[in-house]
């Protein structure tokens, strides 16, 4: 089969959107498939084109499954929402002509959000060579950007609700992450059309992530920063707006005004648009311990969710009824325990209560959030257990090949109803 898949980022690219479509491909080519992937100049990590690939506006990679398309993504500040906007435009306008025009002739086409318009390109392109359209929902927008308050305005909020329900009506196939998210999504379409929309979860790798012992003090990112014989609580991931990175400094802060907790470092580990904001705020306070360290490459991945003793996922309110982050079974797949601070009765929180992997609390909540944590480093004996529940959970979990399985199948459906 020949596939066109359009993703706004792809490897080297280090976004959390990039490595699932990387992986995706990646099966698909294990598979026996032909691609063309039309994706962005890496940009991710610092919001500009990485300078190894800069100077041009288009660049083409072979293959040895096809051949990666690269446009120029006019990468912009997040915080600036109308030039965001105009850049998610121009990247659509960009790919959605790359597609149309391209000399591929795929039988079918996949199309990631976020960015939502990218769905106007893959399905222009899936209508140009009259084949089925598959759009793949990471987060659902705009619901994500209006629970952050990044979106405001009855008409705003209106326009993108109408482009979002459009998209759906254009799709063949709507995929999301989980239940939750189906459940979402299908209360926005016909409801002729509600069977549309399937649940392919995302992956996790259990041989490229490995499990290993707690405090190991042979992990050489331990022994880089400077964390051997340190209880490290580690949140691993972009730094922006999705994030409630001021309950880890507020968490952070308390422990060092009680005392006794010389041993514990706060380490944030990642990038993006709020972190210079955060990392002054942690110096204005004195939090010395709270560490900053660059996000690593993807190849480190193991050994950097293997350094952190306990990892936390803390999501603005709302945030978990819309979106599920792929570093929460990373992490299991490391064998690690999970604060996560998320909306209750939402499927990350139901995993949390029903794996025993780790603690949920409700979004927002400074107190619940830090008793929680001192609760969790009070018994280390306990975190090793609830990692090994959380290891073992998705140890049975679908893999990168089984869910390329998956989007195989739904493609041969697809082109037989087509």
């Amino acid at each position: 089969m020949k596939l066109q898949i359009f993703a706004p980022h792809f490897a080297p690219d280090n976004a959390p959107t990039g490595t699932v479509m990387t992986a995706i491909v990646e099966g698909l080519a294990e598979l026996g498939h032909t691609m063309e992937v039309i994706t962005s100049l890496p940009w991710y990590s610092d919001h500009q084109i990485e300078p190894e690939w800069s100077g041009k506006l288009h660049r083409v990679e072979r293959t040895a499954w096809g051949q990666i398309r690269r446009l120029h993504p006019f990468p912009t500040d997040k915080s600036n929402i109308r030039a965001r906007a105009l850049a998610f435009g121009g990247f659509t306008a960009l790919t959605g002509t790359a597609g149309v025009t391209s000399r591929f002739a795929p039988d079918a086409v996949l199309a990631m959000s976020p960015p939502i318009t990218l769905g106007y390109a893959g399905w222009a392109s899936a209508k140009r060579h009259r084949v089925p359209f598959v759009f793949n929902i990471q987060d659902v927008f705009p619901d994500v950007a209006v629970e952050l308050g990044v979106l405001t305005g009855e008409r705003s909020i209106a326009l993108f609700s109408r482009l979002e329900r459009q998209l759906y009506g254009m799709a063949d196939a709507v995929t999301v992450l989980s239940e939750d998210l189906r459940d979402n999504v299908a209360a926005k379409v016909d409801p002729s059309g509600r069977d549309k929309v399937r649940v392919i979860p995302n992956f996790v790798d259990t041989e490229a992530i490995e499990a290993t012992s707690a405090g190991d003090p042979t992990n050489t990112y331990r022994q880089e920063f400077g964390l051997v014989d340190k209880t490290v609580v580690m949140y691993a991931g972009n730094i922006g707006f999705s994030q409630s990175i001021e309950l880890v400094l507020g968490a952070a802060e308390e422990l060092q005004r009680m005392g006794g907790y010389d041993d514990v470092v706060f380490v944030i580990n990642g990038n993006g648009s709020a972190r210079p904001a955060f990392e002054a705020d942690a110096a204005e306070r004195g939090l010395t311990n709270v560490r900053f360290v660059d996000y690593q490459p993807v190849e480190r991945l193991s050994e950097v969710l293997a350094a952190g003793d306990l990892h936390l996922v803390p999501l603005k309110r709302g945030l978990a009824r819309s979106s599920v982050p792929s570093k929460f079974y990373s992490i299991l797949a490391a064998s690690r325990p999970v604060l996560a601070s998320v909306d209750p009765d939402t499927e990350l929180d139901r995993l949390v209560t029903n794996i025993g992997c780790g603690a949920a609390v409700v979004p927002d909540d400074q107190g619940g959030f830090t008793q929680s944590l001192v609760e969790l480093l009070a018994n280390a004996d306990r975190r090793v257990a609830q990692g090994e529940a959380g290891r073992s959970f998705v140890e049975g979990w679908i893999s990168p090949l089984g869910v390329a399985q998956s989007y195989e199948e739904l493609f041969d459906e697809l082109r037989a109803s087509h």
